[in-house]
């Protein structure tokens, strides 16, 4: 409650009308700062559905606020399509500054923030090795956010992937009562958080690859580049005007 401004809390009372993630959860809040004005819920399951209305109604000249349970709208929480929308339709777009964890998770890390990569949550099974892969030759800073139940499996996949001796940061609750900086090389953290089970909110923190480990994933990329092209074209038969491949290929 004590991050909350001054200048949001006049926002959502002005407010024609507030769109919330949850709204029992955001009931709580608006209850505490005597907040009336009429709440909707609009979450990642009906977002889709709802959207086009809310553009309307802001075309005719209405007020809407969104906000999620917790960080901020649009970053891995509903609020991309709206405002993609509403930028199309050329209404004007407003984002007041308030809590978003990876940046104070960052900050606090120990690790460079001066540059970094933001990838949210990564896949949970199709596509997920191959962009760990990508990622091995990432020089910055790496952002994750993870689900406390997957934490162990993903930092014991970062260290097959990374190295166990990459170091990481791992926060949690982010700007709550319980929040927690775990630090150290991967195989460290994985130890930690196996005797002690992570709760909450996860956001992790990755160091990013050395100069060899870069030199290396760039090498590994051209040597496959040069692989496909050195490999024969697929056949193909030549078609007559008949229909019929003059060539044929088994």
């Amino acid at each position: 409650m004590e991050d909350m401004t001054m200048r949001a809390i006049r926002v959502l009372k002005e407010a024609d009308l507030i769109l919330a993630e949850d709204t029992r959860t955001s009931g709580v809040l608006l209850q505490h700062f005597d907040i009336h004005t009429p709440l909707l819920s609009h979450h990642k399951y009906n977002e889709h559905e709802t959207v086009e209305q809310m553009v309307q109604r802001l075309k005719g000249g209405q007020t809407i606020a969104l906000i999620s349970d917790a960080g901020t709208p649009g970053i891995s929480d509903p609020g991309f399509l709206l405002s993609r929308e509403c930028a199309r339709a050329g209404i004007e777009v407003q984002t007041l500054p308030g809590a978003t964890a990876f940046v104070p998770a960052l900050v606090s890390s120990g690790l460079p923030c001066d540059k970094f990569v933001f990838e949210g949550f990564l896949p949970q099974k199709k596509g997920r090795q191959t962009r760990l892969e990508f990622l091995k030759g990432e020089g910055r800073s790496i952002v994750f956010y993870e689900s406390p139940r997957r934490l162990l499996k993903t930092l014991e996949q970062f260290a097959e992937v990374f190295g166990e001796g990459r170091h990481v940061s791992v926060a949690r609750e982010i700007s709550k009562l319980h929040e927690e900086h775990v630090r150290g090389t991967l195989r460290e953290v994985i130890e930690h958080f196996t005797k002690s089970e992570p709760l909450g909110e996860i956001v992790i923190i990755l160091e990013g690859a050395n100069e060899d480990e870069v030199t290396a994933q760039v090498e590994s990329v051209s040597k496959k580049k040069q692989t496909r092209n050195n490999e024969p074209d697929n056949f193909n038969p030549l078609i007559m005007g008949n229909g019929k491949s003059k060539n044929k290929y088994k």
